[in-house]
């Protein structure tokens, strides 16, 4: 394939590598392209939202040689499974958008992929680009694109190639045409007529349109039963016979229920397309009609249904429309309510907020559709971010501490090493075998805190007693025992053993009385009686407040402190969102814990709900880790 000259605008050391796998990263493609020759950098497009990858990526070369031979030598070579589609990265997008150079092929048999057209194309010139549109199941839709360097080589293409037969179909080749200078709107045969009385037949269907023109083809829908089903189709020989139709028999009335429908036929993603921008349309005339008059009420009893739930918020204004969200006939927890004002919305949230309606407290804010939902939840990540407050897990069932911010870190656990000689005569009897935490609530502190009379951590008093002083040996180490220097051991030193008298003359004379307790061993020892009376304590408030974690109730949270509100129902959220995202938990648990009282009940109530909530959290943390 010949290569591009260094003065064309798209000759650069850059490539386009597109058709890629969901799970190619920059990693893999640095490590397939270095291969080439050094790359300078690697960049996979991802969406903003998502993070997640748009299939195309573009490779930057430090040499356009470099370049020119990866783009021989690894066009459509599979990675990850998908055969990869390689170009030049054109940063010029006129010569894109004016099509220059660019052909239309259409009638392409289904076997027909990338490498099959560009095979075809490319012994008529350089081809810049070259692609076979496909599905989104990645089946071809039997027409493609191939992008030449020059005019010339995209018409000696036409000539060469239209009306070949390729794979065993007669191919068209033409010039492409951008979608703008098209006429594909006003240049059309096919009709879809609906509202057709239901006692005609296709003949009489078909005479009803005669008189146009000369129809080519027509079809009657009828169900399983033979029974018309009010609609068809109708094509004619041009499209001047099919306008005319359209303004003669749209709208006609066949003295039935609805007049007829005639217009042209259209595709069924054409539809959908056209239907979505209608309904977009309407609902933002909606909301700027309606904006802050709309409420959404959540935590409804199973008991409430529209008719009650009007009669809640009448006495604020007046109702346009109250509606409680049902499936299959059951409630799903939530409703809305539409003001004619925005002033009466506004006293209904002011005063229905956090009332308490069939024993549960309800929420009540002004109707945000997911966009503004998922955007102010960014808001409030970004916030809690730049103030250092984010990743900062609440652990449950920790002792609550008045005045205490809800999420906030707990005290971190000391533990005793188990080390010998740490300590005179060893280890604490409840300290040995396994480090002991020291939290939990020390007589007249604050949790987690110190025992008085404790100057410093265990493990720091241990490192700083363990320096050998100038004279004598550390007074929390045992001297270690040593063979006697006139002993002597050879290889069969397991069979010999030293006399009697030997032994006693290695032996050091012992006191005969033992010398008084250290003040760091009487230190020591009170320490580990304040750890065993704090572990006692802490084990009891622990309980206390699981118990009190599994009583937790509408009353309870009513009569709690207001500060301690929030705790009480973090304490319930932790271990729930804990057992879906354990590595998350306490991130997700302080973004929730900003929402009101009323709606956490319901989170609490509706494991449903709590998993929707989970999911939104997750994607905005995923949003704000790739930024």
């Amino acid at each position: 394939m010949s290569t591009p000259a260094a003065t064309t605008p798209y000759a650069s050391a850059s490539l386009y590598v597109g058709d890629l796998s969901a799970e190619v990263t920059e990693a893999l493609l640095f490590e397939k392209f270095n291969a080439v020759g050094p790359v300078a950098s690697v960049r996979v497009c991802r969406d903003a939202a998502t993070r997640r990858s748009l299939g195309y990526a573009y490779v930057n070369f430090h040499r356009i040689d470099d370049a020119e031979r990866a783009l021989d030598t690894m066009n459509f070579n599979h990675i990850r499974g998908k055969p990869c589609r390689i170009m030049w990265s054109q940063r010029d997008t006129i010569l894109r958008k004016t099509g220059k150079g660019n052909i239309f092929v259409k009638n392409l048999a289904k076997l027909i992929d990338n490498k099959s057209l560009f095979d075809t194309f490319s012994m008529f010139g350089n081809i810049l680009s070259c692609k076979v549109a496909t599905s989104g199941s990645g089946e071809s839709l039997g027409y493609g694109f191939v992008h030449y360097e020059s005019e010339e080589a995209a018409q000696n293409a036409i000539t060469r190639v239209d009306g070949k037969i390729i794979a065993g179909q007669q191919v068209s080749v033409t010039a492409f045409t951008p979608k703008e200078n098209r006429e594909t709107r006003n240049r059309f045969t096919n009709l879809f007529v609906k509202n057709i009385p239901l006692d005609w037949d296709s003949n009489v269907f078909m005479e009803s349109f005669a008189g146009f023109g000369t129809i080519t083809s027509h079809y009657l829908a009828r169900d399983p039963d033979d029974k018309s089903k009010g609609f068809g189709f109708i094509n004619f020989s041009t499209p001047e016979e099919a306008q005319a139709a359209i303004s003669k028999m749209n709208g006609y009335d066949v003295k039935s229920d609805k007049p007829l429908f005639v217009g042209r036929a259209q595709k069924k993603s054409e539809r959908e397309k056209e239907l979505r921008g209608h309904f977009n349309t309407i609902k933002m005339g909606r909301q700027s009609r309606f904006g802050g008059a709309n409420l959404y009420i959540k935590n409804l009893a199973d008991t409430i249904d529209d008719a009650k739930l009007r009669a809640e918020f009448t006495v604020f204004g007046e109702i346009l429309s109250a509606k409680v969200q049902v499936k299959d006939g059951q409630s799903l927890g939530f409703g809305f309510v539409s003001f004619s004002t925005p002033e009466a919305a506004q006293k209904a949230m002011t005063e229905m907020n956090n009332k308490i309606v069939c024993g549960k407290p309800w929420y009540v804010r002004l109707a945000q559709n997911k966009a503004e939902r998922r955007a102010q939840l960014e808001l409030q990540f970004a916030a809690r971010a730049k103030m250092g407050g984010v990743g900062r897990p609440m652990m449950p069932n920790m002792p609550t501490m008045p005045g205490a911010m809800p999420g906030a870190m707990p005290p971190q656990p000391m533990y005793y090493q188990n080390m010998p000689g740490a300590f005179p005569g060893g280890m604490p009897p409840q300290a040995y075998g396994q480090p002991q935490p020291m939290m939990g609530h020390f007589p007249g502190g604050m949790p987690g805190a110190m025992p008085r009379g404790m100057i410093r951590p265990p493990y720091q008093m241990m490192m700083n007693n363990r320096r050998p002083p100038q004279h004598g040996p550390p007074m929390n180490m045992r001297p270690q025992r040593v063979p006697p220097p006139h002993v002597k051991y050879g290889h069969n030193a397991r069979n010999l053993r030293p006399t009697s008298q030997q032994v006693q003359r290695a032996q050091p004379a012992r006191a005969p009385n033992p010398q008084p307790r250290s003040h760091v061993q009487a230190q020591v020892q009170s320490q580990a009686q304040a750890q065993a009376q704090a572990q006692a304590q802490a084990q009891s408030q622990a309980a206390a407040a699981a118990a009190q974690n599994q009583n937790l109730s509408i009353k309870a949270l009513a009569d709690a402190p207001e500060k301690q509100k929030k705790q009480m129902i973090g304490e319930r959220l932790y271990p729930r969102i804990k057992e879906q995202q354990p590595a998350l938990a306490g991130k997700i648990t302080g973004m929730l814990l900003e929402m009101d009282n009323g709606e956490l009940l319901h989170l609490l109530e509706s494991p449903s709900a709590l998993d929707e909530k989970i999911n939104e959290a997750m994607q905005v943390l995923q949003q704000a880790s790739g930024q």
